[in-house]
């Protein structure tokens, strides 16, 4: 048995599923947190599986995500849907219930967040909502876990008794003769494609492209369609998708006004409006947002994260170095002492070492977006985004950006438009992603010591601006089109959950671990071997005479005009291909030093200005493979990818010139 829970955005559907399920995926309070179906066995209910699906504000999608719920309803019949409905915003939330009603399939609706509804005076008759709709209505609320089991036992029996809805019209007049008009004339075509007549009438009223083509409807029959939506357009002078959308919210005011009693604003309400006014200020709401987000870097880099690195570092190398001498006592052979130590010990343990700098940023980033504010972000930037073609929803794959461009790539589903959806993929990965801040930890104890955090913090900076920069010279040379609307939920402020938290922490926290003891393992190996051994497979005592040395001096002209020649340099980039936190690694074991010895040893590589400059690189150039692969899968073509890192990497090579041969003028 199958149940999909559909709903608005920011809606609790994900809470419910964690709930229903026992999973532990992230729950935001930010429109969006789910850009693709997610499935997991419900608790107590062996055979019941629950899928949480993107949320969604129609079922006549605009964007990818919002198309691949629609298409889950549709083609994957599920046994039944669970419409969970935010009771505090009962009527935008019952546009979407009607039309899920229409699909005239086994459901029940999922009346969330009743504790907030009662909390503030307000009152909601589930019975009489659920004689009004012909569906049932359960109130629940899913953080706090009430109402679930009755839930689960109404979801249960309207899947198991193909309970359909006891009602299919919400209207009267023009708009149901239009809709009868046009299940007849489709009927038919609706039966082949399995679709339901009546909801495929509904679409085809308001002049959905989609069900056309999915129906693969006839010129007479489009000839039919189209005289029906004149006849309703005609009569209620409106336009079709206006007229139905007209129909909906009639029957939605209609039904609220003998169910619901309004809760009156809360204190919590009122202290969001007050804020708002600053946070949201047409003047005031940027320079607030680049205020706070210097206080987060400047915590992460000069305050709590740096300081705890080089503490965790420091450990590390005392233990690297305790597990040299015990395997030199024991007479172990040189060889695989070398890989352990000079291998896996430099390079794992070097990557480790910067554990906390990534902990302390995405706590910072965890409680901006759980108490709300950034959702106020994203809604204060988009007037500055549409100046280089993109809109404020484009801002959400880009916030994502700072702690992963994979899933961040994935996020720009959620815009509606191929040429902004494009565009946003392309940019993300300006974005320093958390992979990058080893990188910029070490040059900066290495060269900029006494301003690391200044240095830092104008890395983000100039990640940023290059994103801008580059989307709008994309928007000057190539072909505009419209850009889509951009409307977002406003959710409350509230005090950020400390499991929310701690659970996105412990995430990044795996993610990071299992990187460094699969990937940069496998890579830390694979270097020690390269610079190690020459082609006769001899081992070397320099490693500048072995394959790897070989490799970079080859390559190390190309960065020779960007102050970083040397092929230990040019070596530390192309692993970073495969992860960003190989770069130190790479580093780390072809210097064969410890991650608390490793600044001491970039001196003799780098200069400042070489340095500024390979910073500079390393923020601009391709994400790792993994995020190239999931631009692949979102462009639809390994060639639009190719050209993508292609583009980066020319950014990256003129930016990182340019940047040294200023600070060539500042450092004699």
């Amino acid at each position: 048995m199958i149940l999909a829970l559909a709903g608005n955005q920011n809606s609790g559907k994900t809470t419910l599923f964690n709930r229903l399920t026992g999973a532990n995926q992230h729950v935001g309070n930010f429109p969006g947190v789910t850009v693709e179906r997610k499935s997991g066995i419900v608790r107590g209910y062996k055979g019941v599986t629950a899928v949480d699906l993107p949320g969604v504000y129609s079922l006549r999608p605009y964007s990818p995500e919002e198309k691949a719920a629609r298409d889950f309803i549709l083609n994957a019949a599920p046994d039944a849907i669970i419409n969970i409905v935010d009771a505090t915003n009962i009527e935008r939330n019952l546009y979407l219930t009607l039309q899920l009603i229409e699909l005239g399939k086994p459901m029940v609706i999922a009346l969330n967040m009743m504790d907030a509804v009662r909390g503030n005076g307000g009152r909601i008759a589930a019975k009489r909502l659920s004689e009004e709709l012909g569906v049932t209505v359960v109130p629940i609320s899913a953080a706090k876990r009430e109402g679930l089991d009755q839930l689960m036992a109404a979801a249960v029996s309207a899947a198991a008794g193909k309970r359909l809805p006891k009602r299919l019209d919400f209207c009267g007049g023009a708009c149901l003769r239009c809709i009868h008009s046009i299940a007849g004339t489709v009927e038919s075509r609706a039966a082949i494609a399995n679709i339901p007549s009546r909801f495929a009438a509904a679409r085809l009223a308001e002049g959905d492209g989609p069900m056309e083509k999915a129906l693969a409807l006839n010129a007479g029959e489009l000839g039919a369609v189209s005289r029906a939506a004149a006849l309703m357009e005609h009569e209620t002078g409106l336009d079709r998708s206006a007229a139905l959308a007209d129909m909906r919210y009639s029957f939605i005011e209609e039904i609220c006004a003998r169910t619901v009693k309004k809760p009156v604003y809360s204190k919590g309400q009122e202290r969001s409006i007050r804020a708002d006014r600053l946070l949201t200020h047409k003047i005031l709401a940027l320079p607030v947002f680049f205020i706070i987000m210097f206080f987060v870097f400047f915590m992460t880099f000069a305050v709590i994260g740096v300081p705890l690195s080089n503490l965790l570092g420091g450990g590390i190398s005392a233990l690297a170095l305790g597990i040299d001498r015990a395997l030199a006592d024991f007479g172990l052979n040189p060889a695989l002492r070398s890989l352990l130590t000079d291998g896996v010990f430099s390079g794992v343990g070097t990557v480790l070492g910067f554990l906390p700098v990534v902990l302390t940023l995405f706590f910072f980033l965890s409680v901006m977006e759980d108490s709300g504010y950034m959702a106020r972000v994203a809604f204060v930037t988009d007037k500055l985004l549409r100046g280089i073609g993109l809109s404020g929803r484009s801002f959400v794959p880009m916030l994502i950006g700072f702690g992963c461009t994979v899933p961040a790539v994935m996020a720009a589903r959620t815009i509606p438009t191929e040429r902004e959806r494009k565009m946003a993929i392309l940019l993300t990965p300006f974005m320093s992603c958390s992979a990058k801040l080893p990188i910029y930890a070490v040059f900066t104890a290495a060269f900029f010591r006494q301003n690391r955090a200044a240095v830092m913090i104008l890395l983000y900076i100039f990640g940023m601006a290059a994103g801008l920069l580059c989307g709008a010279a994309l928007n000057k040379f190539t072909p505009r089109e419209n850009l889509s609307p951009f409307m977002i939920e406003l959710p409350g402020y509230r005090m950020p959950s400390v499991k929310s938290v701690l659970m996105l922490m412990r995430d990044k926290a795996w993610d990071f671990i299992r990187r460094a003891c699969t990937v940069i393992l496998l890579a830390s190996v694979v270097i020690w071997f390269l610079g190690s051994f020459n082609y006769q497979f001899v081992m070397v005592e320099d490693s500048a005479f072995s394959l790897l040395g070989t490799l970079g001096r080859f390559i190390a002209p190309l960065f020779a005009p960007l102050g970083f020649g040397e092929w230990r340099a040019a070596t530390a980039l192309i692993t970073g291909f495969a992860a960003k936190e190989a770069v130190v690694s790479t580093l780390a074991v072809l210097t064969g030093n410890a991650v608390s010895a490793l600044p001491d040893a970039l001196g003799g590589i780098f200069t400042p200005p070489a340095a500024l400059g390979f910073l500079v690189f390393t923020l601009l150039y391709t994400p790792c493979i993994a995020a190239v692969a999931a631009m692949r899968r979102e462009l639809g073509s390994a060639v639009s990818a190719a050209r993508v890192v292609l583009l980066q990497c020319v950014i990256a090579w003129a930016a990182a010139f340019i940047v040294y041969r200023i600070a060539m003028m500042f450092f004699v």
